[in-house]
């Protein structure tokens, strides 16, 4: 009885010990090193913590990481290519086509911009970032940032606007486009008639 009992105290001691020693061992800080440093994981074993003073330290991000996605709404051509291989439907995307034949201007890498962003917005709590908008964009407007930590009461604002035109402007827009193209259908049409007056 009492070899058991001592066998027990002996047992509970051990795993106090590993306990206690833990417990002490995440009080030590542990150095942040870069990710492609050969001591990154050893550091585990060295200072046996892996605890980090979050948010006055932070773990590196690796080159290639996939996070926040951020778009250059001056460099977008409208072509709806990132919405339409986004494969859970994060990105919202409205276009009104310009009424100058000359365009609205060009982008960084001097492609004509023929259509006005009403609408970009990314929705950030549906993204699973696979990255896949950013390889097909063709200005390289869109693209993953290293922010990872953007924390939100409401799900809401994770729905990133990225358009920077007003509702207002944007209805403008759309009333030219509606006039041109009521010109041209009448234009049309009046040719149409006096071709056949003609025959």
């Amino acid at each position: 009885m009492i070899k058991r009992a001592l066998n027990g105290f002996v047992t509970a001691l051990k795993g106090l010990s590993i306990t206690f020693r833990h417990l002490f061992a995440s009080n030590r800080k542990r150095e942040v090193e870069h990710i492609s440093s050969p001591n990154y994981f050893k550091q585990l074993e060295t200072q046996a913590t892996n605890t980090i003073q979050y948010p006055a330290q932070k773990i590196p991000i690796p080159e290639v990481g996939r996070y926040q996605l951020d778009v250059e709404i001056d460099d977008c051509i409208v072509c709806d290519l990132c919405a339409k291989i986004c494969p859970v439907s994060c990105i919202d995307i409205e276009s009104i086509k310009t009424t100058d034949p000359q365009g609205i201007g060009q982008t960084s890498d001097g492609t004509t911009k023929r259509l006005y962003a009403a609408k970009f917005d990314i929705d950030m709590a549906k993204c699973m970032y696979c990255g896949l908008c950013t390889i097909v964009c063709p200005t390289e407007c869109i693209v993953m940032t290293n922010q990872y930590d953007r924390t939100v009461f409401e799900w809401g604002n994770l729905t990133y606007e990225f358009a920077d035109m007003s509702p207002e402007e944007a209805a403008e827009k759309r009333a030219l486009l509606e006039k041109q193209q009521a010109e041209k259908q009448a234009a049309k049409l009046a040719a149409m008639q006096k071709k056949e007056g003609e025959a």
